[in-house]
């Protein structure tokens, strides 16, 4: 390898260890959320199910079963009825 494709090789390899560098700090390191309210000028729809599902969502997501909200606490899955709700 000449001197000038090994000045290139090492440019490279220094900008590939900055690009995991920042990706490792943005997707893997703790963060601070901000907690914001938000005004709906419109109705909000939950997704209506006939039955509580047995397939593994994500944890928050919101549904609704004859009437009664949930929401989904766990991967495993684990639906937990919200509020004091009959």
């Amino acid at each position: 390898m000449n001197p000038q494709e090994k000045q290139e090789f090492e440019k490279v390899k220094r900008d590939l260890q900055n690009l995991t560098d920042v990706f490792y700090r943005n997707n893997f390191s703790s963060r601070q959320d901000f907690y914001k309210t938000s005004d709906f000028k419109t109705g909000l729809k939950i997704p209506n199910f006939a039955l509580v599902p047995t397939s593994v969502d994500e944890i928050g997501k919101v549904i609704e079963v004859a009437g009664i909200m949930y929401i989904c606490t766990a991967t495993t899955p684990t639906w937990t009825k919200v509020g004091t709700q009959t």
